[in-house]
């Protein structure tokens, strides 16, 4: 974490690393500016100038600072503003001997040597008086510079946002990631006044929800209210028995005839006894 002035403190490290880079290498002193190209450039001594053009939002990193206050506005964290620096870093000289070309070509060797800005060139450019109170020393994440490519259309637009200023060869780095911590420092959390530890067992009132146990509630209760529903459908609630007197079929009762006495049956006629003699 850095404070506000960690900007200017990358944009000054980032010119001084080049300078005591670039220089030996090219075997001449070489004069790094940090600052916007310029609309009039001389061309007696090999310059290198570094423009901080553009500074956006880290996308990896942008909320990762919330939430940093409670329900009740205290502040329980620190919040940071996690910001990459855009980079345009031109070079001038005499073009009948490709200065530019080669302070160009020491530029980019020296950035993909040294990707991550070292400790004690921050140290060294912190000793500016206007960087006084900066503690981008003391930050845990280290900046690192990364080329960006850029096509004909989008130089094109950034040249000409420089008024009048003329094109040179340029290479354009983004460095990252840069944090901007707040002033105002979290409130300590309260201590524990009295313990307090409960067990309770899964399904009594006021213990937890065990993991699962509130999808597989839900699928037994539409379970059950499907079943509810079938067994409804199946089954008709039974009629009262006043509906049952309306609704049963009259019995039909098959009445047998009765049966008539036997009438007696006649004797028959006995044959005339032969009279005796």
């Amino acid at each position: 974490m850095s404070n506000a002035l960690a900007i200017a403190h990358v944009t000054q490290a980032l010119a001084l690393l080049i300078e005591n880079n670039v220089g030996p290498e090219f075997g001449e002193a070489v004069k790094v500016e940090p600052r916007k190209p310029p609309a009039d450039p001389q061309l007696e001594q090999p310059t290198v100038s570094v423009f901080l053009y553009q500074i956006t939002p880290n996308t990896s990193q942008r909320n990762n600072d919330l939430p940093t206050r409670a329900a009740d506005g205290t502040l329980v964290k620190r919040p940071a503003a996690a910001l990459d620096l855009h980079y345009l870093i031109s070079a001038y000289g005499d073009e009948r001997e490709l200065v530019g070309q080669r302070l160009i070509g020491s530029v980019v060797r020296t950035l993909h040597e040294i990707p991550i800005l070292p400790k004690d060139v921050v140290e060294q450019a912190g000793e500016r008086p206007y960087l006084a109170g900066s503690d981008l020393v003391e930050a845990a994440q280290r900046v690192r510079f990364t080329p960006t490519v850029m096509d004909v259309d989008e130089t094109s637009k950034l040249w000409g946002m420089l008024y009048q200023t003329p094109y040179t060869l340029s290479v354009v780095y983004q460095a990252a990631l840069v944090f901007i911590d707040g002033r105002q420092s979290p409130v300590p959390g309260r201590p524990v006044e009295r313990p307090e530890v409960r067990v309770l067992p899964f399904g009594a009132p006021g213990a937890p929800v065990p993991p699962g146990a509130e999808s597989k509630t839900d699928a037994t209760s539409s379970e059950a209210a499907s079943e509810e529903v079938v067994h409804e459908k199946a089954d008709p609630p039974a009629a009262t028995p006043a509906k049952k007197a309306a609704k049963a079929p009259a019995k039909t009762v098959a009445k047998t005839p009765a049966k008539t006495p036997a009438r007696p049956r006649k004797a028959a006629p006995r044959a005339a006894k032969p009279a005796q003699e």
